[in-house]
């Protein structure tokens, strides 16, 4: 049996619309064999001549076979089965920094929030804009709905909004991507701020406040920006170091890791060193994560809750429906300070 015929059988059943008929008649030969990878589909026009739909119809029936994931459109070539996973709602492509805990907690939970039908595909971009670039050139109209953590690069902006806004999520990161598009992301500066604030009068014990800030890595330029401005307002000692070098832990002073790398290299040395935190030494991190409960006593941590940041992503794919919000960060006091 042909795709055509496929479909032709598929016009009584009166519970399908007519570009449903399409989508189905698809999947049915893709599950029978009679369309595999790499075949090619009709054309919108073959596909009007052979069965008097619309021209509208058979292209929307198209676009929501690329959006399961199951056709790929190639310019001035026409429409191809890239895949036959047809059990698939809806196919993912989720771009992140990199798979650190905390980006490790927001995958977990969006996969479990979002179920099996839903597939996602995971990409890495390590902050490097040519690397960003290549990646959203590569799966360009290949996924229904592409969630992106973007570099904050106002230049990536017009490279973002070739996607339709229905399709593209912003997450993690902010850009002053045009209102048409839905985000859910973080505001570092006011919100570290903030958060050294409330740290205060555990923070004025210790005799002098190191952050570790690389410039050169991915962690928010506004963290420092917050940490200057607290420091300055409250009169307290401070430096900001961009290495780490080992052996140099003070006793009496407060470490800030602006990232985990600079992080576990404190926690290492403060064991080499018998340094008891809370005590000897104070320590506050970013992002938290379940290991950050239990380590050393427990670290405290200024950070966004990943875990609601993906429900409310997979909320918003699986309704269809647009979001446009800031997370809050919180406070998480434990026995580093």
């Amino acid at each position: 049996m042909s795709l055509i015929n496929q479909i032709i059988l598929l016009k009584k059943n009166n519970n399908l619309l007519k570009h449903e008929q399409l989508v189905h008649g698809v999947m049915l030969s893709i599950d029978q064999g009679i369309l595999n990878r790499g075949d090619k589909l009709p054309s919108i026009n073959t596909m009007v001549g052979e069965l008097g739909y619309a021209r509208k119809t058979i292209v929307k029936a198209y676009e929501e076979l690329k959006d399961r994931g199951l056709v790929e459109s190639k310019k001035l070539k026409g429409y191809y089965i890239i895949s036959d996973e047809t059990k698939v709602t809806l196919r993912i492509a989720l771009l992140l920094f990199a798979f650190h805990h905390f980006q490790e907690d927001f995958y977990n939970t969006f996969r479990k929030d979002l179920g099996k039908r839903y597939h996602i595909d995971v990409f890495f971009h390590h902050n490097n804009p040519e690397m960003f670039k290549t990646i959203l050139s590569n799966i360009h109209g290949k996924y229904g709905k592409y969630v992106i953590a973007p570099i904050p690069d106002k230049s990536l902006i017009p490279l973002l909004e070739r996607i339709p806004p229905k399709k593209l999520l912003i997450i993690d990161r902010f850009l002053p991507i045009s209102e048409k598009y839905s985000y859910i992301s973080q505001e570092f500066e006011q919100n570290t701020y903030g958060r050294l604030v409330e740290l205060l009068p555990q923070i004025v014990k210790y005799n002098n406040i190191v952050l570790f800030f690389d410039p050169a890595s991915a962690a928010p330029k506004e963290i420092l920006n917050a940490f200057s401005r607290f420091i300055k307002e409250n009169g307290l000692k401070a430096i900001v170091k961009e290495k780490f070098e080992a052996g140099t832990l003070e006793k009496g002073n407060l470490y800030f890791c602006a990232t985990d790398t600079f992080l576990w290299k404190v926690l290492g040395d403060c064991h080499n060193s018998s340094f008891q935190l809370g005590k000897d030494i104070g320590v506050l991190s970013r992002d938290d994560h379940v290991v950050k409960e239990i380590v050393l006593g427990g670290i405290t941590t200024i950070s966004t809750d990943f875990n609601h940041m993906a429900k409310m992503a997979a909320k918003c794919i699986k309704q269809g429906s647009q979001i446009r919000t800031i997370m809050k960060t919180k406070l998480i006091k434990r026995g580093s300070l």
